[in-house]
C-alpha cells in the first residue's frame, strides 16, 4: 500500500492508542507522515571507548565489558540499583533509579554498554545505561550513525520514546525503498542545485550510510522546506501585485509646504531613499504593501506623515493606527504641531474619546473634512467610515492581530495602500520568511544631532555609584527611567520587586518626584503617570516593559534596566531606544547579578558593543531562535520548519528563494503541467498549516 495513504495505526509496533498519541502530538496520520519526523541528532555507534578515555559529560560512549558486582540500595521510591562495570583495564559505576525490579544483571557476561557519562563526587558514572548481551548485539547496532528523535512527555508515557520511534521508522524503510515515493521537486531544480532525490534523502536521514550521506540528505530536505515556504510567499506577492491601487501621482501643496517650511531637521539619506520607494509605489497603479523598518528614533513617524500628505494632496484620506492610547496621543500631538501652519486637519480617536466628540468626528470623517485620522484599535470600529481612505499606516504592526488589521483595509471599496512600520529590527533571514511577500524599506540612519546611547553593564554591587550618577543627571535637568521585568509566571514576585524598587528610590531621593507605571494599573492611572513624566512633573519613572512602546521624552537621558539578565536582546534594545531622543548624551545601564551564564554574558556584551539594532536582532536570533521573537506568531510561517533553521540556513534560503522566483517568473499561477507538482504540494502543506492570514 502507498505510504502516503497507509494508516499509521496499522504499522508494526503502533496500534490504536499509539496512533492516537502520534496524531495528537505530532500530526502523524500516515506511514509517510512518520517518515517526515526527522532525527534531531545522531550518535556514532561505530566508535568504541575505553573507560579511561572518558573526558566529558557531553558525549555518549559505547564500551565492551563485564559486570563485576551489583547491589540494590534503599527501599520504595528511594530504591536504586548500582553496578561496577569493567572493560578489563578500568571500572565505572552504573546506576538505575527506575525499573530496578525488572533489571536483570549477570556478572561475568560480556555486554555492550551504551550511555552518557555524568560526574558524581568527582567520579564519572553512567545513569540508566543501555546494556545488551554481546551475543544479542545486531551488526547495525555497532555500525554507522544512530538517529535520535524528539518526543513529548505524553508520548513517553505510552512507550513512544526515541528508541520506539526509531524502531517504527526503521521498519518502514524497506517499504520506502521498494515502493518509492513521489518526487516533490522538478528534476531541473534537483540537477541544477545538485540535490539528492527525495526517496534517497528520506532513507538517508533515518539510516545514513555514512556522515556524508546524512549531510546530503539534510541539505535536500532543508532546501525543500525553504523552497516551498518561499514559493508560497512569492505567489502571494505576485497575487498582490495584481491588486489595483489608487494612483497618487501628485506631489502637491501640502507636501511641498511641509517639506520646505515645516521639517524639524533635514531628512537623512535613508529617509529620502524610503520616501522615493513609497512615492514610486503610490503612483504605480498597484496597491502598496510595504514594511518600513527602522530603529527607535530613526524618523519613521516623519516618513509616515509625509506619505499621508501625498495621499491628502491626491484627494484621499489617511489613517495612522498605534497600539496604545498614549502612543496614539503622542503621534497626533506631534503631527498636529508639525502641521500647525498647514491646512491639513488632523483628528484623534481612542477608546476614551467621548460620545459627543465621536459623533462630530464621525460626521466630519464621512464628509471628508478630516484628512488624517490618528488612533488606536478604535479606528476599526464599524461606525468609523471614511469618505475616501487612500492610505493605512500601522505603527508597531506586530501588536495588532490579523483580524484587526484586515478590518482597517476594508474601510474602502477598493483596498487602500498599506504601510506597516516596526521599530523591532528583523534579521534578514526572518524578514525573508515572515515578510517576504511585502516590499521592505529600511531606515538605517539616525537623524543629525543624535548621539548614540552609551551602554554600561554593572553588577548590583555598584548601586551606590549608580545612585550618585542618577543624582548628577537629575541635577543637570535630565530625567531617568528605571525598568523592572514583569514576567507572567512570576507576576507577584515581579510586582513586589517593582514596588520595593520604587520604595527604595523614594527613600534614596526624597527631594525628587517619582512616577510608577505597570500593566496592572488602571489605564487612566497609567496614562496620568506617563503624562506627568512626559511633561517633566516627575524626575524618575519606575516602570515595567509597558514603556517599551511608549511616549517620546527627549529630556530623559538615563535608562536603568534592573535584572537585565531576564530580558531578551531585542527587548533590551527596544527599552534603550526610549532614551537618546534629545541632543544630550544619553546612557543605558544594565544591572545584573554577578554570576551570569555564558549566554547572558554574551547578551550584555553585544548590548555594550553596539547600537545597531539589526546586528542585535541577528544575535538574538542565534541565541534564542525565531520562536521567541515578538510578533512571530502573528505573522506566521507559511509552513512548519522541521529541519531547516532560520538561524543558520541563510545561504540555503537564498538558493530556495531564487529557485522559487525563477519558476514563478514564467508561471505565476503554477498552471503548467510541469509545475503541477508544486501546486499539489502547496495544497497538501496548506492543509496542515495554521492559517494566520495575510499581513495585509
Amino acid at each position: 500500500m502507498d505510504l502516503s495513504v497507509r494508516d499509521i495505526m496499522y504499522c508494526k509496533g503502533v496500534g490504536t492508542k499509539r496512533a492516537d498519541i502520534l496524531r495528537k502530538e505530532l500530526g502523524v496520520r500516515t506511514a509517510l507522515d512518520m517518515l517526515y519526523q526527522y532525527p534531531y541528532k545522531y550518535i556514532d555507534r561505530s566508535k568504541f571507548y575505553k573507560i579511561k578515555d572518558i573526558e566529558n559529560e557531553d558525549t555518549y560512549v559505547q564500551i565492551i565489558g563485564q559486570i563485576v558486582s551489583h547491589k540494590t540500595i534503599g527501599i520504595g521510591k528511594a530504591q536504586r540499583l548500582t553496578a561496577i562495570f569493567t572493560d578489563g583495564e578500568s571500572e565505572i559505576e552504573l546506576v538505575w533509579f527506575k525499573g530496578v525490579s525488572y533489571i536483570c544483571l549477570n556478572e561475568g557476561v560480556k555486554y555492550l554498554l551504551f550511555g552518557k557519562p555524568s560526574k558524581f563526587n568527582h567520579q564519572f558514572n553512567i545513569v540508566h545505561p543501555e546494556l545488551t548481551p554481546w551475543e544479542k548485539v545486531k551488526p547495525e547496532l555497532t555500525q554507522g550513525l544512530e538517529p535520535y528523535y524528539n518526543t513529548s512527555e505524553k508520548m513517553k508515557t505510552h512507550g513512544l520514546n526515541s528508541k520506539a520511534m526509531r524502531t517504527i521508522i526503521q521498519q518502514l524503510l524497506p517499504d520506502l525503498k521498494a515502493e518509492g515515493i513521489r518526487e516533490t521537486i522538478g528534476m531541473d531544480i534537483i540537477h541544477k542545485y545538485r540535490l539528492m532525490g527525495l526517496k534517497d534523502a528520506i532513507y538517508n536521514i533515518h539510516s545514513p550510510e555514512n556522515h556524508s550521506q546524512m549531510l546530503r540528505a539534510r541539505e535536500r530536505l532543508k532546501f525543500e522546506e525553504l523552497f516551498f515556504i518561499q514559493l508560497q510567499i512569492l505567489r502571494r506577492m505576485k497575487r498582490r501585485e495584481q491588486n489595483k491601487g489608487f494612483v497618487l501621482p501628485i506631489v502637491g501643496k501640502h507636501f511641498n509646504h511641509f517639506y520646505h517650511h515645516c521639517l524639524p531637521f533635514p531628512l537623512t539619506n535613508a529617509q529620502k531613499r524610503v520616501m522615493k520607494e513609497i512615492q514610486s509605489d503610490l503612483k504605480s497603479g498597484k496597491q502598496m504593501n510595504r514594511l518600513l523598518q527602522g530603529d527607535v528614533g530613526s524618523g519613521k513617524t516623519l516618513v509616515a506623515l509625509m506619505s499621508a500628505l501625498l495621499a491628502v494632496d491626491n484627494g484621499y484620506q489617511a489613517c495612522i493606527m498605534a497600539p496604545t492610547e498614549i502612543l496614539a496621543i503622542q503621534h497626533a500631538k506631534t503631527i498636529s504641531q508639525l502641521l500647525e501652519t498647514s491646512q491639513v486637519r488632523v483628528a484623534l480617536l481612542t477608546g476614551t474619546t467621548t460620545r459627543k466628540q465621536r459623533e462630530t468626528l464621525h460626521a466630519d470623517l464621512r464628509a471628508g473634512e478630516i484628512h488624517i485620522l490618528v488612533g488606536t484599535h478604535a479606528l476599526i470600529e464599524e461606525e468609523v467610515q471614511f469618505a475616501n481612505l487612500g492610505l493605512c499606516i500601522i505603527d508597531e504592526q506586530h501588536r495588532f492581530g490579523v483580524a484587526q488589521r484586515a478590518k482597517l483595509w476594508n474601510k474602502n471599496i477598493q483596498p487602500p495602500h498599506i504601510l506597516v512600520m516596526t521599530a523591532t529590527p528583523i534579521p534578514r533571514t526572518l524578514a525573508m520568511t515572515l515578510y517576504g511577500d511585502l516590499h521592505v524599506s529600511i531606515i538605517d540612519e539616525l537623524p543629525p544631532g543624535r548621539k548614540p546611547v552609551q551602554t554600561i553593564h554593572y553588577s548590583n554591587q555598584r548601586r551606590q555609584a549608580i545612585n550618585q550618577f542618577i543624582r548628577q543627571q537629575i541635577e543637570a535637568g535630565r530625567q531617568v527611567y528605571v525598568v523592572y521585568p514583569l514576567i507572567k509566571e512570576n507576576e507577584k514576585l515581579d510586582l513586589a520587586d517593582l514596588q520595593n524598587g520604587y520604595t527604595a528610590l523614594c527613600e534614596t531621593f526624597p527631594q525628587y518626584r517619582i512616577s510608577m507605571v505597570h500593566g496592572q494599573m488602571k489605564a487612566s492611572d497609567k496614562d496620568e503617570q506617563m503624562r506627568r513624566f512626559a511633561c517633566g512633573e516627575t524626575q524618575l519613572l519606575v516602570a515595567t516593559t509597558v514603556i517599551e512602546v511608549g511616549v517620546n521624552v527627549p529630556n530623559a537621558s538615563v535608562m536603568i534596566i534592573e535584572n537585565a539578565e531576564r530580558f531578551g536582546l531585542s527587548q533590551l534594545h527596544q527599552l534603550r531606544g526610549r532614551v537618546g531622543r534629545g541632543a544630550e548624551q544619553s546612557y543605558c545601564i544594565l544591572l545584573t547579578r554577578i554570576e551570569l551564564s555564558k549566554e547572558t554574558r554574551k547578551r550584555m556584551e553585544i548590548m555594550v558593543a553596539t547600537n545597531d539594532g539589526f546586528r542585535i536582532a541577528e544575535t538574538d536570533l542565534q541565541l534564542r531562535g525565531p520562536g521567541d521573537l515578538e510578533g512571530l506568531q502573528q505573522s506566521g510561517l507559511p509552513f512548519e520548519l522541521k529541519i531547516a533553521s532560520l538561524t543558520s540556513d541563510g545561504q540555503m534560503l537564498d538558493l530556495a528563494r531564487r529557485a522559487a522566483s525563477e519558476i514563478l517568473e514564467t508561471d505565476p499561477l503554477l498552471s503548467s503541467e510541469y509545475n503541477r507538482i508544486y501546486k499539489e504540494r502547496l495544497d497538501i502543506l496548506r492543509q496542515s498549516m495554521t492559517n494566520w492570514g495575510d499581513i495585509s
